[in-house]
């Protein structure tokens, strides 16, 4: 998804906050078909990423594998905070949204990649 923050562009895939009542993996689908239109089915976790921002704001990114199962792609952006969408190639992906692509190591398949836990920023 290529999504605008103030003056800004970035590539990035689906995500968001998790609502009330919800557990991490139905948060996953129901962002990733908001967001892009896809219907996902949400394998094994990825990685857990903690972050401390500049601003103070601590959050905490939870990462999924995922397989589209059904759905096609649909631009529903109520806040108007999306761009575009794209579906990209592992090479395309690599060179829109490199920073995020390397810090979660995406070019590795699940069986060459165990999940991991990486901390972000300074306390």
């Amino acid at each position: 998804m290529n999504n605008k923050k103030r003056n800004t562009t970035y590539w990035s895939p689906p995500g968001g906050a998790v609502e009330v009542g919800e557990t991490l993996e139905e948060a996953a689908i129901r962002e990733a078909f908001e967001e892009t239109g896809f219907i996902v089915e949400i394998g094994r976790l990825h990685s857990v990423r903690e972050i401390f921002h500049e601003t103070g704001d601590h959050v905490m990114i939870f990462t999924f594998y995922a397989k589209v199962v059904g759905g096609h792609i649909v631009l529903n952006d109520p806040d108007q905070d999306i761009i575009d969408i794209q579906w990209k190639d592992v090479d395309s992906a690599r060179q829109c949204m490199t920073t995020i692509f390397n810090e979660l190591k995406l070019d590795k398949k699940p069986s060459e990649l165990a999940s991991f836990y990486q901390f972000v920023g300074e306390r």
